[in-house]
């Protein structure tokens, strides 16, 4: 059996310790633990009769501990049923397949919604990950729709799809970074039905993103606004972040994920460089805490009473797995660099103690530090992204063995 090191379950999980101190367990170990965990989190039974304003699905915890869910319209939806799909391929325990089953079907209507670029959020997690899992043609014919109903929004003189439809007083067509991560379904879409529509917006996508997110040193804006008629930029602003001019670190995380990728499904070497120059920007300028578990953003002017965000943490530890698959000159690093963050993010630190936090995984994740919104706190997403990691992880770990 293979080792995992770690520097957790001394919360209780496995052995009940009190100290904090590293140990070593074995993967099925901490699959065990995960699972325990997670069946403190509240399942539906029956999905009879419900509407479809009705709060569903896991997101946070408020301040007070009070678990919050959401309805299918929230940009989060998609990570619940994620979360559950991870587990079935990380155990091949069919009960996590069922409840995946359950909870992905009830965002089936979901693929007509246009009113957002977040089809790619709810989407690839919940049907995507059940795709790959079943074969379901069911699935297949839910993610093409949602892929052709996601391309209603890309704007051609912008070569961008849109990203929100709100506040439109401060931004005309704003595009934030977010939206490289909802490049995938059409990409997926692409391959799936011959259809090269699909790959050449989530390419020019990419491409405008490329050219007009990112700073010198390959921090990034939040969001960029663009003139509707004649695609020139307006204004860029970071949005979540410390300040206009800061680089908010879950935004930093995207762009690495979102660049590792979209040179997956390209094999354009443009983007393999933007996405190892966005690495070098937060292993070597940004400079992570000893930790490896960023502050909500990279420029704070004052550390000390900031929170951290573990859901950057789990985006960047998932990229940095893919990303060494297609770098020999950096592969060592990014492989160290992405077992240390999951090995923290596995810490007690982290890590929620058994029956605690309603069943989410990980704590001290923000979601909207300006906004005074998730402020270290669970987040459903924090959790979706620590199982791909850890699921990335054992695909390498299987491939050297």
């Amino acid at each position: 059996m293979k080792q995992i090191t770690v520097l957790m379950l001394c919360v209780g999980l496995l052995y009940g310790c009190k100290t904090h101190q590293r140990s070593s367990v074995t993967e099925n170990d901490l699959l065990k633990a995960i699972s325990q965990q997670l069946a403190y989190l509240p399942l539906l039974k029956d999905t009879t009769n419900l509407k479809s304003k009705d709060l569903i699905f896991p997101r946070t915890l408020t301040e007070s501990g009070k678990l919050v869910l959401v309805s299918k319209r929230d940009w989060t939806s998609g990570f619940y049923p994620g979360v559950l799909w991870n587990m079935y391929r990380l155990t091949g325990d069919k009960q996590w397949k069922e409840k995946a089953e359950l909870y992905t079907a009830l965002l089936t209507s979901e693929q007509y919604n246009s009113s957002n670029h977040d089809l790619g959020f709810k989407m690839m997690p919940s049907f995507g990950l059940g795709y790959e899992a079943t074969n379901n043609e069911a699935y297949k014919k839910v993610l093409i729709q949602a892929a052709k109903t996601l391309i209603t929004r890309f704007n051609e003189n912008v070569g961008c799809i849109r990203s929100w439809d709100h506040n439109r007083d401060k931004w005309e067509f704003p595009v934030i970074i977010d939206n490289l991560m909802n490049l995938e379904l059409l990409f997926w879409a692409s391959k799936e039905t011959g259809n090269p529509v699909f790959y050449n917006i989530a390419v020019a996508h990419a491409k405008t993103t490329m050219r007009n997110h990112f700073r010198e040193n390959y921090s990034s804006f939040h969001v960029v606004g663009y003139n509707l008629e004649t695609g020139a930029v307006i204004s860029k602003n970071t949005h979540q972040g410390y300040a206009d001019s800061s680089s908010w670190s879950r935004g930093q995380a995207w762009a690495l994920y979102g660049y590792t990728m979209i040179y997956r499904e390209t094999k354009d070497l443009a983007f393999l460089n933007q996405a190892e120059n966005i690495a070098n920007y937060i292993i070597n300028v940004a400079k992570l805490p000893e930790d490896l578990v960023p502050f909500w953003d990279f420029d704070l002017p004052d550390l000390k009473s900031e929170p951290r965000d573990a859901s950057a943490a789990a985006v960047m530890a998932s990229a940095f797995f893919e990303l060494s698959k297609y770098t020999s000159q950096h592969k060592d690093t990014y492989l160290h660099l992405a077992n240390s963050m999951l090995n923290s993010l596995t810490s007690k630190q982290y890590f929620s103690e058994l029956g605690t936090n309603n069943g989410f995984l990980l704590k001290h994740s923000t979601g909207s530090k300006p906004k005074n919104s998730e402020i270290d706190v669970p987040l459903v997403y924090a959790d979706y992204y620590y199982l791909e990691a850890l699921f990335r992880k054992n695909q390498i770990q299987n491939q050297l063995n």
